[in-house]
């Protein structure tokens, strides 16, 4: 399948919240340029009116303007190439693409090849997820990873010693992505399922759960991971912001779980809950 990449041209300031708000109309991959972003979408769901609205919502706030071009699948490695550098998280986390020299003195080296799905570590979100699971101990852990986009969460609680770990993600081109990367960093106990929630219902509780995905959906499946969570395991979020952390208190209140702790950057979060 092919896709739609939108150029946008905003303000540093504005590029959060047009990226959350395109996220919610089917944008799942998004990457920094010097003049804003790229958005991209597959070519079946993109609507252009749906594209106006977001961007019209904050023109009058600042200037924001927008150019779309087609990319056929193929040709995405080209794409990320050109836009994707290494990172380090926490100064102990490294993530790269295979064509990256490794870095040195490093505790945990990820390699991402990211083709169209999301998650680099490059986004707050992602990058506030390792750190969050640098504090919650995975040794011969099972972790449920929603949303697994890349498998970069998946193959975090690999290298911190899970003994299993399922990734479930609703894109079929992102299922066999993070299969790739799984196989690319030696990580054998990671397997991946095409669907949502409901794949998984029926499993026996994990020891983690890992869900990096949106408010909406977060909310809506807060009940499925509490049931898939062993007591006394964490429910570590993200794919909010600051001003959704009460309703997400709220909802997680509603379902039994404790609110345990939460980091903060440029407006995202990442909040761990515990199941008694």
């Amino acid at each position: 399948m092919d896709f739609i990449e939108v150029a946008i041209q905003a303000p540093e300031d504005f590029t959060d919240i047009l990226t959350a708000e395109l996220s919610e109309v089917g944008y799942d991959t998004f990457l920094d340029t010097d003049k804003g972003f790229n958005a991209y979408i597959t070519e079946d769901i993109f609507n252009e009116n749906e594209l106006k609205e977001v961007v019209e919502k904050y023109a009058g706030m600042a200037p924001i303007s927008y150019e779309t071009s087609k990319i056929v699948k193929q040709n995405w490695n080209e794409e990320w190439e050109k836009n994707f550098e290494p990172l380090i998280i926490g100064n102990d986390v490294s993530v790269r693409a295979s064509f990256h020299p490794k870095p040195e003195n490093v505790t945990y080296d990820i390699v991402i090849n990211p083709k169209m799905t999301f998650g680099t570590g490059h986004h707050e979100t992602t990058t506030l997820m390792i750190e969050n699971q640098l504090t919650v101990d995975h040794s011969g852990k099972r972790v449920l990873d929603m949303g697994t986009g890349t498998g970069i969460l998946a193959i975090m609680a690999c290298k911190l010693g899970a003994k299993e770990v399922v990734g479930v993600e609703i894109e079929d081109w992102s299922v066999e992505n993070a299969r790739e990367n799984a196989e690319a960093n030696d990580c054998p106990a990671i397997t991946v399922h095409f669907g949502d929630v409901k794949v998984v219902e029926n499993d026996e509780p994990y020891d983690i759960v890992l869900a990096n995905i949106n408010r909406n959906v977060l909310l809506a499946d807060m009940q499925a991971y509490t049931k898939l969570l062993k007591a006394g395991g964490p429910l570590v979020l993200s794919g909010f912001y600051t001003e959704d952390l009460p309703v997400l208190q709220d909802e997680a209140k509603n379902c039994g779980l404790i609110f345990e702790s939460h980091r903060t950057k440029n407006n995202w979060v990442s909040a761990i809950f515990r199941k008694p």
